[in-house]
């Protein structure tokens, strides 16, 4: 952004600076390059009782709904920031105050093209649940009467998240290039990435598609589910779902039974969303997670999803197996295995630190089984190390650590293992099964009877060639340049010394003979000889000094 564009925003901005400096970050706005207009005078007030990740949470909450979910985005992301502040940014919370009705039923009209009677015959216009970016309401559908949830985008969210993007980038952008101690951490390609993952939530479509998407997949249906979407009411900026009724995962309504039956379900699904399907809920924190009556569980807010590849699936599995069998060796050779070509990687430095990381939280020895925070620490070290993993295993480090929180919360002997055991069998089967075999063996040959099939064609294009003899082969030797010159120039200096040498021996046969014309009694020819043959030597070791052949 350039400056004309900053002081165009200017309240906002001073209002950004101002949050930052409170939190005890006034070091960071004094190296920053702002316009005059903006240059205030700021008392460092920093609070020594928090840490720095925690002034950072603090900051963040008090910037508003844009920046909270900015944080959110941020602890996406820790390969590329540190374990530490992405514990921190978990806690940040988007239950914010709703804005009035009276702001939020032109959305709906404008999105229902008419009004809202027409499609409900209750509407309660009391939210039930006010975030960030929207805002939730009970309604009943009027052609069939069933129960809905209705969920709407705040109004003019879009221009003002835009608006503090835009600040966002440009102060990240300031930091970047001016505080050295933040250069490692590529601050403005997780801003990009983060801006995009914003405006990917704008658009409620995407949510509505992610929800059904995972209905359809979902083998656990008697158990799990996400709400049913009615596509015909919903758009880029309302979702209308059915409405789940149900208690939260930390409410004490529900009996311990329940519970732990529940968080071996929900742990079963995400494993299978993650390494079975590839595509999985990416935030299943404590908020967006329902157990209903009937003791089934209901993932919320659609949002934000992970896609993994089969490739990365399968390098993941390889990943867990060696994390639980404390093996950094075959971890650190996996990472390998995935880095850009272009990385120098420092093998021995990431076994230390993955080791490291695994007995701080993979060490069940002391019954420390943080699976989710082990990752966490690994994709850092991997990121550090020029291993950009994708996108999506931040994410889904992110809803292990989450879903694990929950799982204890509901039953303090939960362990992700045994959950994981029977997943990781079936994507075993998946890779080395029957018929996975069979199918490479089948690619394979095909693959290897259409080259074979190209052979006889490349053979006659070959021939061809050969018979009008217009084939050439192109040999160049690279870094010969220096010897070809230098035997160049010792076979100058070779033919010139016996040059040299026949001119003496010449003149001194001459000299010898007395052989007329003279001067001062001596042959002329022999002494022209013999000043030729002079001439020429003091050249050669003129060149040789030149040159610095002599050395």
């Amino acid at each position: 952004m350039k400056p004309f564009t900053l002081v165009s925003h200017a309240v906002r901005a001073k209002e950004i600076i101002s949050v930052v400096a409170r939190h005890g970050f006034v070091d960071l706005i004094n190296q920053i390059d702002l316009p005059a207009g903006l240059r205030l005078r700021f008392i460092d007030k920093t609070q020594s009782e928090r840490t720095t990740w925690e002034r950072v949470r603090l900051a963040l909450e008090d910037l508003g709904p844009t920046f909270v979910k900015f944080g959110q985005l941020m602890s996406m992301r820790p390969d590329a920031l540190p374990a530490a502040l992405i514990l921190e940014l978990r806690k940040l919370q988007s239950n914010v105050r709703p804005v009035p009705f009276a702001e939020i039923s032109p959305v709906l009209i404008e999105e229902f093209k008419g009004s809202i009677e027409t499609h409900f015959s209750e509407f309660n216009e009391t939210p039930v649940a006010s975030a960030s970016l929207a805002q939730v309401y009970y309604a009943r559908l009027k052609s069939d009467g069933k129960s809905v949830a209705v969920k709407v985008q705040r109004p003019n969210i879009a221009k003002r998240i835009g608006v503090d993007l835009e600040l966002a980038t440009w102060f990240i952008g300031q930091l970047h290039n001016r505080v050295d101690a933040l250069k490692g951490y590529d601050l403005p390609g997780v801003m990009a990435e983060i801006k995009e993952g914003v405006l990917r939530e704008l658009d409620f479509e995407n949510e509505a598609r992610n929800q059904r998407y995972f209905n359809t997949l979902n083998p656990y249906s008697e158990n799990i589910y996400a709400p049913v979407v009615y596509t015909e009411f919903s758009g880029p900026r309302v979702i209308v779902m059915e409405r789940i009724d149900g208690h939260f995962v930390d409410s004490t309504e529900i009996d311990s039974e329940t519970k732990r039956k529940v968080a071996a379900a929900g742990a079963r699904s995400l494993m299978h969303q993650i390494l079975i399907t590839g595509f999985f809920h990416a935030d299943p924190h404590a908020g967006n997670v329902l157990i209903t009556a009937e003791g089934k569980l209901c993932f919320l807010d659609w949002g934000l999803a992970g896609h993994l590849t089969r490739r990365l699936r399968y390098a993941l599995a390889d990943f867990w197996v060696a994390a639980v069998d404390q093996d950094a060796e075959e971890i650190v050779n996996i990472a390998s295995r995935l880095a850009p070509p272009e990385a120098r990687l420092n093998q021995r430095v990431m076994e230390k630190e993955v080791t490291l990381a695994l007995r701080e939280e993979l060490n069940f020895s002391i019954g420390r089984q943080q699976l989710g925070r082990a990752m966490l620490k690994l994709l850092f070290i991997f990121g550090r190390q020029g291993i950009p993993l994708s996108r999506d295993y931040c994410l889904m480090a992110k809803a292990v650590l989450a879903i694990e929180e929950i799982g204890r919360s509901l039953d303090p002997s939960f362990d992700i293992r045994e959950q994981a055991a029977p997943i990781l069998k079936e994507l075993y089967q998946e890779r080395n099964g029957p018929t996975t075999l069979l199918k490479h063996a089948k690619d394979f040959t095909k693959s290897t009877l259409a080259s074979l099939q190209e052979l006889p064609d490349q053979i006659q294009r070959l021939m061809r060639r050969l018979e009008h003899d217009n084939l050439t082969l192109n040999l160049q030797h690279h870094g010969l340049e220096q010897l070809d010159s230098g035997i160049r120039s010792a076979s100058n200096r070779i033919a010139l010394g016996v040059i040299i040498g026949s001119l003496i021996i010449g003149s001194s046969l001459i000299v010898n003979s007395h052989q007329p014309p003279f001067i001062y009694g001596y042959p002329l020819l022999g002494i022209t000889g013999y000043l030729i043959s002079a001439a020429l030597g003091f050249y050669v070791i003129w060149d040789i000094i030149r040159t610095g052949s002599h050395k």
